[in-house]
């Protein structure tokens, strides 16, 4: 497995719509997954590689001067559980601490939805270090409650 940084808008919107078809069960609103498709592509973004196939992918929002985000992350359902979003988180963390933040952020489905799949996400954010800060119920709407975890990573100290 490799993990490079992608530069080229249209390579990150091709990388970003291959891998997020493959995620219906996170990515299942089509309007969503265009913006992530198209918003991701003018961010820092990072892939894996499993010899010539992209397997997985990140990308970083710059929000404020002391804090990014991570806007929209996706690995291929047969490469789950190898390690490549510790290794994409990883790499977003590096990013971010060369660039001065303190804080990164990742946006999930709260816990008060039943969903599965995003109680999956939760976990493994929390198990590398994230921590849940707000529910904002209003920001995706009432069915999609959105819930905002944090961590200190550390940078303009």
């Amino acid at each position: 497995m490799e993990l490079k940084q992608i530069n080229e808008s249209q390579q990150k919107k091709k990388i970003s719509a291959d891998i997020l078809k493959k995620l219906p069960e996170w990515f299942g609103i089509p309007e969503a997954m265009k913006a992530y498709i198209h918003h991701s592509s003018e961010m820092p973004f990072f892939a894996v590689y499993d010899e010539s196939k992209v397997v997985g992918f990140i990308a970083i929002k710059e929000n404020s001067k002391y804090a990014a985000e991570i806007y929209v992350m996706g690995v291929d359902p047969n490469y789950h559980r190898r390690g490549i979003g510790r290794a994409l988180v990883s790499s977003a963390i590096k990013w971010c601490r060369e660039h001065s933040y303190d804080f990164l952020q990742v946006k999930t489905l709260d816990q008060s939805h039943p969903d599965i799949n995003y109680a999956c996400t939760r976990k493994f954010y929390e198990a590398i270090g994230f921590r849940p800060l707000e529910c904002l119920p209003e920001l995706w709407g009432e069915d999609n409650p959105c819930l905002i975890m944090i961590m200190y990573i550390g940078g303009q100290g």
